[in-house]
């Protein structure tokens, strides 16, 4: 099998490189070895939600894995045949935490379109979280967007989960790709048609902070 070499550190050195590259490898089955993993970052190397990244995707396509450790900083990944099914991803079963669980599934998505069948994943960590897609984003703006290039996605949040403890929940749909995936222009913003604030809140905090 081919391997492919990716230096994490590229571009601001988080760890968007490490994502893409897994979901890339799943992909086209080519092997990976990606260093200097989030080394732009205060604390370098794989935090709880990247470490569930690494793991989510391997088990979606079977893929030997090495260096799958909090706070590694090279990765070794061979990836396998991409399997549908139903996962559940869960964050705190590395560490209890708030990471993304919007980053999981932009990790494990690409794969699961090719699949061949529906998969539905369960993910469980942060919901709504700095530095990361919100639930809303997800559910409002990126998966409508994807579906005019032919991705049939539905996701919903059946619990909340806020920094510093996360503990919330999505449910995603995935449907296998009908077709080839259709080009996406979107060079230059349409009229500004409507305008919505959505402003969410744990229902631990009284409703004045609103």
């Amino acid at each position: 099998m081919h391997s492919v070499q990716i230096d994490g550190s590229h571009g601001e050195g988080g760890g968007q490189v490490l994502r893409t590259s897994l979901a890339l490898s799943a992909l086209l089955g080519v092997e990976l070895e990606i260093t200097r993993i989030r080394a732009g970052r205060s604390k370098p190397g794989l935090a709880a939600q990247h470490l569930t990244c690494v793991r989510a995707i391997a088990e979606v396509c079977g893929a030997e894995v090495s260096g799958d450790d909090v706070g590694s900083q090279v990765v070794r990944f061979r990836p396998g045949a991409i399997r549908a099914g139903r996962y559940t991803f869960d964050v705190a079963d590395i560490k209890p935490s708030a990471g993304s669980v919007g980053l999981v599934l932009q990790t494990v998505l690409p794969a699961l379109l090719y699949a061949g069948a529906l998969s539905e994943v369960t993910l469980r960590g942060g919901t709504n979280v700095p530095w990361s897609p919100p639930f809303e984003f997800l559910r409002d703006a990126f998966l409508p967007a994807v579906s005019r290039a032919g991705v049939r996605a539905r996701i919903e949040r059946t619990r909340g989960g806020w920094y510093p403890a996360g503990g919330g929940e999505l449910l995603v749909r995935i449907e296998p790709l009908a077709g080839p995936l259709r080009p996406l222009w979107m060079s230059k913003p349409g009229p500004l048609r409507k305008l919505t604030v959505t402003s969410t809140v744990s229902a631990d905090l009284p409703e004045h902070i609103l």
